[in-house]
């Protein structure tokens, strides 16, 4: 077991999720109320909400409901029943992480011809609060930062992370590795770390992943944002440089 001092850390927590149920059922359904019934029923087919999660919106609790997990992430190996809610600092910070994802979905389905029109996306805020968390921003940890910021191996983070739930660690704050501007994320192990039990701010973003870049705006408030893929090119072998095609 890697050796830790657990610190009290607090902030908040944004993230973004893909708005697509709304839009799909509203195509089968002839009238909200119908919609409303339907959204329901297949709520109903879905795994049940841990204890921990109860009275959270499902914004929160869904990264602690859908388990065992089938694909690992940094801090959650592939099939662990522990849930991770992954946030950051900034909304741009979060942005850059979604931005980055989406393009790593075309470029795992080259065959897939990318959408000429914007995908919507959901940013939200929550705070949370954890007396004992481990901070891989500072010393001593962060002279391991290569460890914690691999682009694709993992496996010391999930060490870590199983490390610090057998310690009653509650989050795992690091850098960013996906975002090109930097910015520090959050890993909230335990869902009691959340403060909110409703998001405090919602904004809507447009998405567009584009061959060189990936643009991203919000109407209110009225933000923009694109990013090079080129950029991510220098960090991450899975994708390529568009400019040397």
């Amino acid at each position: 077991m890697r050796a830790f001092d657990p610190v009290p850390v607090s902030g908040d927590a944004w993230r973004l999720v893909e708005d697509q149920w709304s839009a799909a059922t509203v195509r089968i359904t002839d009238s909200l109320d119908e919609q409303a019934r339907l959204e329901q029923l297949l709520d109903q087919t879905k795994p049940p909400l841990p204890p921990a999660c109860d009275g959270y919106h499902y914004l929160i609790a869904t990264p602690f409901r859908y388990r065992p997990y089938p694909k690992g992430s940094r801090f959650r190996r592939a099939l662990q029943e522990d849930g991770v809610f992954y946030g950051s600092d900034r909304v741009q910070t979060a942005l850059g992480e979604f931005c980055f994802y989406r393009l790593l979905f075309f470029l795992d389905a080259p065959q897939a011809k990318r959408p000429e029109t914007p995908q919507q996306a959901t940013a939200f805020k929550v705070r949370f609060r954890a007396s004992r968390a481990i901070d891989l921003t500072t010393a001593p940890l962060s002279a391991e930062a290569d460890l914690w910021s691999h682009p694709t191996d993992y496996g010391a983070c999930q060490d870590l992370a199983d490390d610090a739930r057998a310690a009653g660690v509650d989050a795992l704050r690091y850098r960013s590795v996906r975002c090109p501007d930097g910015g520090i994320n959050s890993a909230i192990l335990e869902i009691r770390a959340i403060v909110d039990r409703q998001p405090q701010v919602q904004q809507t973003w447009h998405v567009l992943v584009r061959e060189t870049t990936v643009q991203a705006w919000c109407e209110f408030p009225r933000l923009r944002k694109e990013f090079s893929i080129a950029d991510w090119a220098t960090t991450d072998d899975r994708v390529p440089d568009p400019e040397s095609r």
